[in-house]
């Protein structure tokens, strides 16, 4: 019940967030695993409120949720800066990026989510999403 009030918190406080201030992230009981994403939307200011307006909570598809979650992610986010999209997923180390994108692309509705979203994106009609978002490979990190 605890995370449910936590979730819930965090889910209100994104409506007035402000990025200068920060923004919490989840601890998990587990170590974990983050994976960085970068892909554009086409230059097109209604397509980019209707895209903001499709990931703010209660907008996703609930098939869509679960089935990430389904696949072993635990947490993933979104940030944009103009038409550039920046996706941080987090999961559990033993976590296999290729089998679970696979396994993801089966699940109901995820073709027909993708489909949508691609009307928004920079990207070739038909594509999955570990087709159409480009991981990113970590230049400089300040861990002890």
């Amino acid at each position: 019940m605890t995370s449910n009030l936590t979730k819930t918190t965090i889910f209100s406080n994104m409506k007035t967030e402000n990025p200068s201030q920060g923004y919490p992230v989840k601890q998990f009981h587990q170590p974990v695993k983050r994976y960085c994403q970068t892909l554009d939307l086409k230059e097109n200011p209604e397509l980019i409120a209707e895209y903001r307006r499709r990931h703010s909570e209660g907008h996703a598809w609930p098939e869509i949720i679960r089935g990430i979650r389904e696949v072993g992610i635990l947490e993933m986010e979104l940030y944009i800066l103009g038409s550039r999209l920046f996706m941080i997923v987090e999961t559990p180390l033993d976590f296999d990026w290729d089998s679970a994108m696979q396994r993801l692309n089966t699940l109901p509705r995820q073709a027909e989510w993708e489909e949508y979203v691609g009307s928004f994106q920079k990207v070739v009609p038909g594509l999955t999403s570990s087709e159409k978002w480009r991981l990113m490979e970590r230049i400089f990190y300040l861990y002890e």
